[in-house]
């Protein structure tokens, strides 16, 4: 069980705590406006309590003791007959009603559906005070969960545009200069990276004494992409004939181009490397 939370009936403060997603109300608290614990054990005397609860739990318990259920519902009305929570708890397997040990914050505490059940035995108008301040609390948890959601979704905008801004600025390729232009590459493969990366292979790791590896292994998912786009693009340009300064300046602009559309595409957040 959660942390209790309380709503005010009628001026009896009534605990609720929170078991696997589901509310479950003080019963124990109920009853301080009426008498002590031994109402709820009259209460559950009754056979159409009995009936109620039992039915509860084949709705919603696929290990409820049905056997024990019939038993319990035939013995009452007898004089003899009694029953507590805990009892029909370890009889039956039962999970709308528990018993929560320790001298503060314990007591008998039912599912929602049950415990409003309760309050129509214990007084018609205290259910319904009951049922309206259950719905009030509820209102404002959701307005927090809202409120909440709202927020990370502002700062959810706000750290992806930061995210997308910086992407920008360090992967999109830069346009090669005139010498870049000039100069000729003697390994094909340096023409891919100075298209994408602005550097040769060697400039890399001049710049990167203490990496591991080279260029590529350091280039992004997104990169390698558009580095395997450009060989294959290369290979036409070549066959088409022309000058290495020609396929660097298309090549470029290509890298350009494409990172671009990566970078702006949401679904690249969930690009990874193996």
């Amino acid at each position: 069980m959660t942390k209790n939370k309380t709503i005010n009936v009628k001026g009896v403060e009534i605990s609720i705590v929170n078991q696997k997603g589901e509310d479950y109300i003080s019963l124990t608290d109920m009853v301080r406006g009426f008498g002590d614990d031994t109402m709820i054990y009259s209460w559950m005397r009754n056979r159409n309590t009995i009936e109620f609860i039992g039915i509860w739990e084949e709705m919603n318990n696929p290990n409820f003791k049905g056997n024990e259920f019939v038993t319990f519902k035939v013995q009452a009305g007898l004089n003899n007959f009694n029953l507590t929570p805990r009892k029909w708890i370890e009889s039956t397997s039962a999970i709308g009603i528990v018993s929560k040990a320790g001298r503060y914050g314990g007591g008998t505490f039912a599912h929602r559906d049950i415990a409003f059940e309760f309050g129509s035995w214990l007084s018609p108008e205290f259910k319904l005070y009951l049922i309206k301040e259950f719905q009030r609390l509820k209102e404002e948890e959701n307005d927090r969960l809202n409120l909440g959601w709202n927020l990370q979704r502002t700062l959810a905008k706000v750290n992806y545009q930061i995210h997308t801004d910086a992407i920008k600025e360090n992967l999109i390729p830069k346009e090669i200069s005139k010498s870049q232009i000039s100069f000729v590459y003697a390994n094909e493969g340096d023409l891919h990276n100075v298209a994408l990366f602005g550097i040769t292979a060697k400039q890399w790791r001049e710049s990167n004494p203490k990496a591991a590896g080279n260029i590529r292994d350091d280039a992004t998912i997104a990169q390698l992409v558009v580095l395997s786009n450009l060989e294959s693009i290369n290979a036409i340009y070549i066959s088409h004939g022309l000058s290495q300064a020609e396929r660097l300046i298309q090549l470029n602009k290509i890298a350009i181009a494409q990172m671009k559309s990566l970078v702006e595409n949401k679904s690249i957040g969930k690009l990874k490397r193996q």
